[in-house]
């Protein structure tokens, strides 16, 4: 016969995420109203069960182990999925409004499957969806007006989730001459949105670092300008994977290297909102495949 295997429990699961999460474990016990050693039992026994340790000491916060990182990401997704299953079975479903905000390619490429089957699974929430560039989706959530905007973020220690790191491409049409223009010493034409914008910044930066001359030959205010711009073969662009058309292909002539970016998804500093908290997983969930940890 064979051995059941052992359930982990969700107890304890939630009081290693909210000890994380608040930083410490005595505040944890003090959210969740328990004592503190009822809480340090329940992490000791979520390191019997996961045969490793969790957590760490580093001064005077608490670090996750590698194990503990990966079961941290396990965890918030369990306790989700065990509160909506328990609100689903006694007919308690998610209600209220969620404003959300994206920056174009997340709102082309990735955000479409994920409000539509949340909103087919939590008819009782309403969602209200707004496609911006960064400053402005960042002005908004600064004045209250969105729940949740999912931004591209070029300092790693600007406020906002953080799931990952995407690459930058240089991208253009098979058909643009980029290597003969490469080798005549020729500025290469960009295809860029209207200043301010963070990947403009940077393709112009990483080109006058490299010492190759570059002019702006069009601008758009939206995403689907540029793509237009680049099938007509006006020049090439800096920008991730997200969203590109498959008519288009990624430099492969030497370029400099054009770095990272990194998803944010901006949040309140906390919520209580059942809804809110798991539409912001289901995004850092879905957000993952594009970026490089």
């Amino acid at each position: 016969m064979n051995r059941v295997p052992e359930s982990l429990d969700m107890d304890a699961l939630r009081s290693f995420v909210t000890g994380i999460e608040a930083g410490s474990f005595a505040l944890a016990a003090r959210q969740l109203c328990r004592s503190t050693s009822a809480v340090s039992a329940q992490l000791k026994k979520l390191e019997q069960q996961c045969g490793t340790a969790l957590v760490m000491k580093k001064g005077r916060h608490l670090q996750l182990t590698r194990s503990g990182e990966l079961l941290m990401s396990y965890a918030r997704r369990l306790l989700l999925l065990n509160d909506e299953t328990l609100r689903a079975v006694k007919g308690d479903g998610l209600k209220g409004e969620i404003r959300i905000g994206m920056q174009e390619d997340f709102g082309e490429s990735l955000m479409p499957a994920i409000l539509g089957a949340f909103s087919r699974q939590h008819p009782g929430v309403t969602i209200t969806a707004r496609v911006d560039r960064n400053q402005p989706l960042l002005s908004a959530m600064a004045q209250h007006q969105l729940d949740l905007a999912l931004v591209w973020q070029a300092d790693p220690h600007a406020a906002g989730q953080l799931p990952g790191q995407c690459p930058l491409v240089w991208i253009h049409h098979p058909d643009f001459t980029l290597a003969d223009r490469l080798q005549r010493g020729d500025p290469l034409p960009l295809v860029v949105f209207d200043a301010p914008c963070v990947m403009r910044s940077r393709a112009t930066a990483v080109l006058d670092a490299a010492g190759i001359p570059w002019r702006i030959v069009f601008t758009s205010h939206s995403l689907s300008g540029i793509w237009a711009a680049l099938q007509a073969g006006l020049g090439l662009t800096l920008r991730t994977r997200a969203g590109m058309p498959d008519k288009l292909t990624i430099a492969s002539e030497r370029l400099p290297a054009p770095g990272h970016i990194g998803i944010a998804l901006v949040t309140p500093e906390t919520t209580d909102d059942p809804a809110q908290a798991l539409l912001q997983q289901l995004i850092i969930d879905a957000a993952l495949p594009f970026t490089q940890r």
